[in-house]
Formats: C-alpha cells, structure tokens, sequence
C-alpha cells in the first residue's frame, strides 16, 4: 500500500495569510501536533503547535514565522510503512505527501496509520501467536515454514527482531489456528525454544490428563 492511498483530505492546511489565532484554533479543534503551510498547492511545511504557542501577538500571520517551518514530508510513491519513521523521528501525528512536482497531496494522520499497520499485520485476523528465540544462524524459514504446514496450519504473519545487546533472534508467527498445541509440540521436539505462545492449548495426551486428574484429586 502506498502513502499516497492513506491521505485524509479533511485536515486543513494554512496559508502565509493566515493568522496565529486561525492556526491555534484548527489545531486544537482537530487535535494535532502540526499543521502544514501551502502556497499555491507547493508545500512549505510543517508549524508546530509549539512555535504557534510561543508567539503572543495571535494576529501575526504565518509568514512573520515562516522560519519555523519545518520541510518534512513524504512522496506520494512509497510505501506507507516509511511514514512511520517520520512519526516518531519528528514527534508529529501529520505526515505531508506531496509529488514528484512538490506539489502538497494530503496528509497521513497517526492514528489512521496505526490502523492501517493493524490490519497489515493481521492484527485483526483470528489465530493464535507463537513467539521463538534462537540464534540468527540457526533461523530458516523454510525448516518453520514446514514444520508449521505438517501441523495443518498456515504462516499469516511472520516477523523477526534481533537483542541489540545478544544478537539473539526472536521469532513471531501468525497461526491461522487458535488451537496451537500440537504445533507447539512439533516446535519443541524439534528443539526450539518457545518463548512465548498465545492461543489455546488442548492437552490430548493421556499421561497428561490422568496427572492433572491425579493432582486434582490430591487437593481434595
């Protein structure tokens, strides 16, 4: 998905003409860090709600601070995940698109990206999650890929960070299952170490069942 598909057209932008007061008002109203300033569609970039509040007259116009802006933006051309750089690097909750011609497009709101990332990552798809630790030499997606598919289940998101301080690889899967616990066994004897697993397990096993039987029948 591209940025160009997630612009809100209904957050205003200002002009050089418009004054500090305008400024304080449409950012309060629609709960924003920044706004962003166009002339004749060619974007100029971001004012801060910050810099708007460090000025006392409320009549000066956006062109006596114009200094403050701040040239951040993104193409219209990529995809929608490099937005999110640009939220946190900068602090703001608007990122500007603009085009091959620097011409201003929209912009992209934080919390419709947060939406869009949701859905990206099947956040909102039913399954159930298993977290894995090993060391990056030992990682193959094609090995988990099968060992996943045998158990009758499907990979719907696959992601991978790595310790900064160890090097260790944590692994996260997406299951198109709830019901995880004969996946979580394969894992296991195949000695992987599971580090964490949200989901629903079903303990089939008999020895399994007469020990928590057993274990219940102690308490009494």
């Amino acid at each position: 998905m591209l940025t160009s598909q997630l612009i809100n057209q209904n957050i205003p932008q200002l002009k050089l003409q418009d004054t500090v007061a305008k400024a304080k008002l449409l950012i309060n109203d629609f709960k924003l860090t920044h706004l962003p300033v166009i002339a004749e569609k060619k974007y100029l970039g971001l004012i801060s709600e910050e810099d708007l509040l460090d000025v006392d007259d409320d009549k000066a116009t956006i062109e006596m601070i114009q200094q403050h802006l701040m040239l951040i933006y993104i193409q219209d051309d990529v995809h929608f995940l490099n937005a999110i750089g640009y939220c946190n690097q900068h602090e703001t909750n608007v990122v500007p698109v603009i085009d091959k011609a620097a011409e201003f497009m929209g912009v992209i709101t934080s919390d419709y990206l947060l939406k869009t990332i949701g859905d990206f990552s099947g956040a909102n798809e039913i399954g159930g999650l298993i977290i894995l630790e090993m060391e990056r030499v030992h990682f193959s997606i094609s090995e988990i890929s099968r060992i996943v598919e045998s158990n009758d289940c499907t990979i719907l998101h696959l992601n991978t960070t790595t310790d900064a301080v160890t090097g260790i690889l944590t692994v996260t899967l997406h299951i198109n299952k709830k019901e995880i616990s004969a996946l979580l066994a394969t894992f296991e004897r195949y000695e992987y170490n599971v580090l964490h697993q949200f989901g629903t397990k079903i303990f089939d096993d008999t020895s399994d069942i007469n020990y928590r039987n057993l274990m219940n029948y102690l308490d009494l």
